[in-house]
């Protein structure tokens, strides 16, 4: 899998693509990212900006942290190692 590439760079490319004469897929071509690459970050974009239905890059990240925050708790309650707090609701 490639490098991720910084957000400041794919916001330009979605702003090059957007506004550039070129197909899109000389536009990635030329920045040296994939065709299906960048259509992807446009469409994420267009969601972003509430041009079309979807999940926000913001809901995202927010989803993610919260899976990691539940996989930490649930390993930290299997394996003993809860707060004081927790231990009374414990039931097992």
């Amino acid at each position: 899998m490639p490098a991720a590439k910084p957000l400041e760079f794919g916001r330009r490319a979605v702003e090059l693509g957007r506004d550039c004469d070129k197909p899109v897929a000389q536009v990635a071509r030329d920045l040296g990212i994939s065709e299906s690459g960048l259509r992807r970050w446009m469409a994420q974009a267009d969601v972003d900006e509430g041009k079309k239905e979807g999940v926000s890059s913001a809901a995202k990240h927010e989803l993610v942290r919260f899976r990691q925050e539940n996989r930490l708790l649930l390993f930290r309650r299997r394996s003993g190692r809860g707060s004081a707090c927790c231990l009374s609701w414990r039931v097992w």
